[in-house]
């Protein structure tokens, strides 16, 4: 949560600063058009966004609350969706028809990943390639774990540039969270760091995801060049924020901390 709220600030500051010595870039609506909502129109308005916030308690509140267990929370949020459906009178059987073909389809693709990922895991651990990525990196090139670490996340950036999160983690996780633990770092923290980094990979060209999605939703005078130059700040931005949670660790472990007991700083060496 806190690493999420770290990056948020920092790009409300960004956008701020630059609105602010540019304010061509944002323009604030006009007073006429601001004031013709009153503010019994625009709580009315907010009504839209209580079943998603539901569906959300459903799922993440559940689940800090203790009440339910992480598979039994994907369980409530699947019913809290399809009580929010039948709420707006949108269940048909074609609706449920068509939603359980494509759960069973990501289902199934999930456990072919996961047995994929377990063999490919076995093979590897079995020839010895972890240990022999820890020789190579602390014996022969004579590393330091933290330059380790800075090296693992620029392979998950230029790997992003070609691949999604999926293939990354099914190539990088038998190889990399055993030298993780080996090297003394923080599991938990390791993963924040993991997907801060795919979310930058997402936005790097020339395959990064996040910019066709820009791409399919911006006008058509934008060119895909205008979208490559537009992210170059949100990528410094979020390699800062990288920094921070590498520099500080308990932005991401505090929380885990409270919830779950003790959690060990991860630069144990």
């Amino acid at each position: 949560m806190f690493p999420g709220l770290l990056l948020a600030t920092l790009f409300v500051a960004y956008i701020l600063i630059r609105c602010k010595l540019q304010p061509h870039l944002g323009p604030p609506l006009a007073k006429e058009e601001r004031d013709q909502y009153s503010w019994m129109d625009k709580m009315r308005l907010l009504r839209a966004g209580i079943l998603p916030l539901v569906i959300i308690f459903s799922m993440t509140g559940l689940f800090l609350m203790g009440v339910t267990s992480l598979v039994e929370s994907s369980a409530a949020g699947a019913a809290a969706a399809t009580l929010a459906a039948w709420f707006k009178g949108r269940i048909t059987r074609e609706v449920m028809t068509a939603t359980l073909k494509k759960t069973l389809a990501v289902s199934c693709m999930f456990m072919w990943v996961i047995l994929a990922a377990l063999a490919f895991g076995a093979v590897f651990d079995g020839l010895g390639a972890v240990r022999a990525i820890e020789a190579l990196f602390l014996e022969k090139w004579g590393l330091e774990p933290w330059q380790v670490l800075v090296l693992m996340q620029l392979t998950y950036i230029l790997m992003g540039m070609f691949l999604d999160d999926t293939a990354m983690l099914i190539i990088v996780a038998p190889l990399y969270v055993p030298l993780i633990i080996a090297l003394g770092f923080n599991p938990i923290w390791y993963g924040v760091l993991y997907t801060i980094t795919c979310q930058i990979a997402y936005m790097t060209p020339p395959f990064g995801y996040n910019l066709f999605l820009m791409r399919a939703m911006a006008p058509p005078e934008i060119s895909l060049m205008d979208i490559y130059r537009s992210i170059i700040p949100f990528v410094l931005i979020m390699t800062l924020g990288l920094a921070l949670v590498i520099l500080f660790p308990q932005i991401a472990l505090w929380l885990p901390d409270q919830f779950y007991g003790h959690i060990a700083d991860p630069a144990l060496n």
